[in-house]
Parts: C-alpha cells; structure tokens; sequence
C-alpha cells in the first residue's frame, strides 16, 4: 500500500515532476538534433539531459514514497526511455527510406500522377 506524500516532501515531488518532464524533452529533442545533424555536441547534451532525467526520476520515486515493486517500475521506465528514441529513430528512417524507394521507383524520380478507376 502506498503511503501519502508528506507535506515535507510536496515541494520536491512537484520540482522533480516537472524536472522530469522538462530532461524527458530536452533528452529527445538534442537525441534528434544529433541524428539530423551528426554533431556530437548534441548527443552529449542529449545524454546529460538523461543523466538529469534519471536523477529526477530518482527523487520523484523517494518523495512519493515508491517502494518495493515500485522501484522495478521505475527502473524499467527509466531503460525504456532510454533505449525508446533509439528505436523510434530506426523505425522513421526505414519508414521514409521504404517512402522514397517506392516514389522513385517509376519516371526516373517523379511521382507518378494519380490515375482514376
């Protein structure tokens, strides 16, 4: 059973809420930034910005007063989303790559005009 966040802990709980929401964007924005770019400044901001994602996530946890299974939750959140922009980066580019073979497949590069049935 959980209990109650102590009234000690609100002003962490909501700060790291918020933290977590804010290092989650920043995480996949600079993520993005550094595949379409190939800067590894990025990717750097990128793994910091999870550094913090996970610290707030962390502090989040201990002033909710998260226990046991919880904690195993919170793990497994924390690996999903670090591995999820991974996946979604090779997903979206083997979606636009199966796109544009199937456009240039016909007219040398142009797409064909649509035709009626």
């Amino acid at each position: 059973m959980l209990s109650p966040v102590d009234l000690d802990n609100f002003f962490l709980a909501f700060f790291s809420a918020a933290l977590v929401i804010l290092m989650g964007a920043a995480y996949a924005l600079f993520f993005t930034l550094a595949k379409l770019n190939g800067r590894r400044l990025f990717m750097v901001t990128a793994y910091l910005s999870y550094g913090l994602l996970a610290v707030s996530v962390l502090l989040l946890a201990e002033a909710l007063n998260l226990r046991g299974y919880w904690h195993i939750i919170v793990w497994l959140m924390l690996a999903g989303y670090l591995l999820a922009p991974h996946g979604i980066w090779h997903l979206c580019c083997g979606t636009h790559v199966a796109a544009h073979e199937t456009a240039n497949a016909g007219d040398n590069g142009r797409i064909p005009a649509k035709t009626e049935v």
